[in-house]
């Protein structure tokens, strides 16, 4: 097989100048992009072949080789004295020769393990330049398995040491927990996509209905999030974040599904501090809060504050999440925070003298709820 110092050396031969390997990011490639001009040869926007060719307004040629996500390989030639065959020609010339130099990220692993790092850079590279309806290529799916429905899930850990754990140890463990017929994609260092079968949430039904009534859909995949996070933790690397979605048909939702769970664990972590398993279906309307600008948060903010922050000390704080958490019920509330209930009685009725608002009113209770939301997003400012 032909070097990669040899394949290039060989081209600057036969077309007499020099060609250089460049990295760069592919924001950089995509700007450049949009200065092509009319006529001109016209990239496919957001989406590298190998081979792919972009004309630069300097007179430079681009050729793309390969994305890891974040940056792109090409090629960099002069384009002066060159005929559209030419470049053609140059174009599928790096298909052929290109295309067989295996990267140095990929050296050394199983084929199993390089398809799923090829597919990981590939989604990791729709989300970053925001093609989230992105379908997976064909060439990037190697198992049957990715045509059946799945179960996405999201693991992200902030500690350094999960970067160096292996793939396949990270993989056994979770062919252990879940099911053999686990897909692990890494994305990034610290960041791994996991698909798993259906047949969980059957498994996680069927144990449940056994002890007492069904749980629905989404109480099953809260229930395999804890369990997996609680193994991750004690048994990986320490503690992590686990985001999960219901099921989807991964070659054509992969891509959504990959970023609605980023999206789901950044706001996991933005409103709820200490929280390690996140769930998009509880988190809607901190979505909704999420998407107004930050300006009219703060105003917000402020003009709540202004009669007084009494609903932020410790106590009451506690107290008022707790009492959320059970659906705004005194009794349950009181033995969660093992009091009396004429205590929290007391509390609540002390905040509504404090601040006229009463909780246990359902308006009342929704602004202090948006208040506490706001409150932890925007303290750290």
């Amino acid at each position: 097989m032909m070097s990669k110092a040899n394949w290039i050396e060989q081209l600057e031969r036969v077309l007499a100048r020099p060609v250089h390997q460049l990295q760069i990011p592919i924001q950089d490639w995509n700007e450049a992009a949009l200065e092509v001009e009319e006529g001109s040869f016209q990239p496919n926007k957001n989406a590298f072949t190998l081979g792919e060719c972009l004309p630069l307004r300097d007179g430079r040629l681009w050729f793309a080789l390969s994305a890891d996500g974040r940056n792109l390989d090409v090629l960099e030639i002069d384009r002066s004295g060159l005929t559209t065959t030419e470049i053609n020609l140059v174009s599928f010339t790096l298909t052929q020769i290109a295309g067989t130099a295996e990267p140095a990220m990929y050296a050394g692993l199983t084929d199993a393990e390089r398809t799923v790092r090829e597919l990981g850079g590939w989604i990791d590279q729709q989300l970053t330049t925001g093609e989230h309806t992105s379908v997976i290529p064909e060439r990037l799916i190697r198992r049957n398995r990715m045509y059946t429905t799945m179960i996405p899930f999201l693991l992200i850990s902030d500690q350094a040491e999960a970067s160096r754990t292996g793939y396949s140890e990270l993989e056994k463990l979770l062919r252990t927990f879940l099911s053999e017929d686990i897909l692990l994609i890494p994305l990034k260092e610290q960041e791994w996509l996991i698909l798993g079968p259906v047949s969980l949430i059957r498994e996680a039904q069927t144990e449940e209905r056994e002890e007492e009534e069904e749980e629905s859909e989404e109480e099953s995949l809260a229930s395999i999030a804890s369990g997996l996070h609680d193994m991750l933790a004690s048994e990986w690397i320490g503690d992590c974040h686990l985001a999960v979605l219901q099921p989807i048909q991964p070659t054509k939702d992969l891509v959504a599904a990959a970023g609605q769970l980023r999206e789901t664990i950044q706001l996991g972590r933005a409103f709820h501090v200490g929280s390690n398993i996140h769930l998009p279906w509880l988190l809607q309307l901190e979505w909704l809060l999420s998407t107004i600008p930050e300006p009219q948060r703060l105003k917000f903010m402020e003009q709540a504050l202004k009669r007084t922050d009494v609903f932020l000390e410790p106590e009451i704080l506690t107290t008022l999440e707790t009492f959320f958490s059970l659906d705004c019920n005194v009794s349950e509330t009181a033995k969660k925070l093992y009091i009396h209930r004429n205590t929290l009685l007391y509390r609540l009725d002390k905040l509504k003298q404090e601040t006229e608002l009463d909780v246990r009113q359902f308006g009342d209770a929704v602004l202090v709820k948006i208040v506490l939301l706001l409150y932890k997003v925007t303290k750290r400012k």
